[in-house]
């Protein structure tokens, strides 16, 4: 047509209709630009619309694997939390976690550096010999996403050593955590260290908190799957900072459930009194303890 052809003729010749023609020629396409997809929301919902955290679903998923669902592939392992924790959640997602854990069929298979040590019955009777760490996961709702906190207790005497605050929790933190926790209690030169017990969250299996824990020559174990009666203390206060901090608060910001959740540890280990220490607090029985005041007495776990 630039050379003077007329566009009957060159539409002809193209074999295409000129109502075609005339319409792009009116209404041209505009060109698409891929935006990506829809952004990842970090938490699914039950089905009574209560939102779980993505990482409390791959400590879900790693109990599952660690037990009688080790045999599933993802598909099934959708299956098992859909009915035992009432998920709304499909495979594509759990597929995906699954790849972020590198639990997928064909990596199970692999040498296990640091093999598992299951948590066996003790005998506690004094201070820094048994010391249990999990997580907790809080809402942050005017932020719409979930904030992680990871303490660790001694089990003789009730107190939050260490803990850790953030908007992500890695194996990195978990380490850091245990090391913090030795110093406080002037652990490092001792060469009977406490026994660290947790759960199979990944945090927990991950190389850096295991290596730290060759590193520190501290032992860890790792309760069964299903059985968080073995990790009895810490999920005791977390039950009771879910019931006197959490639900009493609805966070706008990070910023405010930092503080809020940090003025409470130091509440309940100086001041909240515990029925299990002669109703004193975490601090108080150690000074009367120390003073002999107060009897020991025997925990077992």
């Amino acid at each position: 047509m630039d050379r003077g052809y007329s566009a009957a003729v060159v539409l002809r010749i193209v074999g295409v209709s000129e109502s075609t023609y005339y319409h792009r020629k009116k209404n041209p396409v505009k060109e698409r630009v891929y935006k990506g997809g829809r952004k990842i929301p970090g938490y699914s919902l039950t089905s009574t619309g209560k939102p779980i955290s993505d990482e409390q679903i791959k400590e879900w998923l790693m109990e599952l694997i660690a037990g009688e669902e080790s045999i599933y592939g993802y598909r099934k392992l959708t299956r098992c939390l859909q009915r035992q924790y009432g998920l709304v959640i499909n495979k594509k997602k759990v597929y995906r976690l699954c790849k972020e854990l590198d639990i997928l069929a064909p990596q199970r298979q692999v040498h296990i550096k640091h093999p598992r040590k299951i948590a066996i019955n003790r005998v506690i009777t004094k201070s820094n010999q048994l010391m249990e760490i999990d997580i907790k996961y809080g809402y942050i709702a005017g932020e719409n996403r979930f904030f992680y906190l990871m303490c660790i207790i001694d089990v003789y005497d009730r107190i939050i050593i260490d803990y850790h605050l953030g908007l992500s929790c890695e194996g990195k933190h978990a380490a850091q955590l245990m090391q913090r926790a030795l110093w406080k209690r002037q652990l490092f030169t001792d060469t009977a260290k406490p026994v660290i017990r947790t759960d199979n969250g990944p945090q927990f299996i991950s190389h850096a908190f295991e290596n730290a824990c060759t590193e520190f020559r501290v032992e860890h174990e790792r309760i069964p799957p299903k059985t968080p009666n073995k990790n009895a203390h810490i999920e005791s206060f977390h039950a009771i900072l879910e019931n006197d901090c959490l639900s009493k608060h609805e966070f706008a910001t990070y910023q405010d459930a930092y503080r809020t959740v940090t003025d409470y540890i130091q509440f309940y280990n100086q001041r909240r009194l515990h029925g299990s220490l002669y109703d004193l607090s975490p601090m108080e029985f150690i000074n009367q303890l120390a003073l002999g005041k107060v009897k020991p007495f025997i925990v077992k776990v």
